[in-house]
C-alpha cells in the first residue's frame, strides 16, 4: 500500500503559525514589519516630507544625513515585570522603523529643518540658491 503526500491541509505550518502568532494567554499578537508611511511634496523653494510615526516621542527619533542619504530612525525598547509569590512575568516590546531617502543635488543640506508634533514628522528640505526659480528677464540685442 502506497501513501498519498498531502499537499492540502498540512498541519505543520499551521501549527508553527499559530505559535508565532499566539500569546500565551491565547490572544492573537502577530508579528509583522513596519515601515511608515511618507508624504513629499515640491515647492519653488524646498521639498517637504512628512513621516506619520504615532506612538514615538520625539527624543526616540533620529535623522542622519550622510552624503547624499537622508536616513530616519528609531527603536524603543520596552519592559515590565511582574512578580507574585506564584509566578514571575516580564513582557518585552521593541517598536522601531528605518527609512533612507537619496537626497538630490540641488537641496541644501546645511539648512534642513525638522520637527515633531502630533505623531507626525515634518522635514523641510530648502533647494540651494542656484536651484531655485530666476525671475524672467529681457535680453538686450546688440
Amino acid at each position: 500500500m502506497k501513501l498519498a503526500h498531502r499537499t492540502t491541509n498540512n498541519w505543520l505550518p499551521s501549527l508553527i503559525d499559530e505559535m508565532f502568532t499566539n500569546d500565551f494567554m491565547g490572544g492573537t499578537a502577530p508579528v509583522k514589519s513596519w515601515t511608515p508611511a511618507v508624504n513629499v511634496s515640491e515647492a519653488d523653494d524646498k521639498f517637504e516630507l512628512e513621516m506619520i510615526i504615532p506612538g514615538f516621542k520625539k527624543e526616540d527619533v533620529t535623522i542622519e544625513v550622510d552624503q547624499d542619504l537622508l536616513t530616519i530612525s528609531s527603536e524603543v525598547k520596552q519592559e515590565s515585570e511582574e512578580k507574585t509569590e506564584q509566578f514571575t512575568r516580564k513582557e518585552f516590546s521593541l517598536k522601531s522603523f528605518k527609512r533612507s531617502f537619496n537626497l538630490p543635488d540641488t537641496v541644501n543640506q546645511d539648512d534642513i529643518d525638522a520637527s515633531y508634533q502630533d505623531g507626525i514628522l515634518s522635514i523641510t528640505l530648502p533647494k540651494k540658491d542656484e536651484a531655485l526659480p530666476q525671475p524672467k528677464r529681457m535680453i538686450s540685442l546688440k
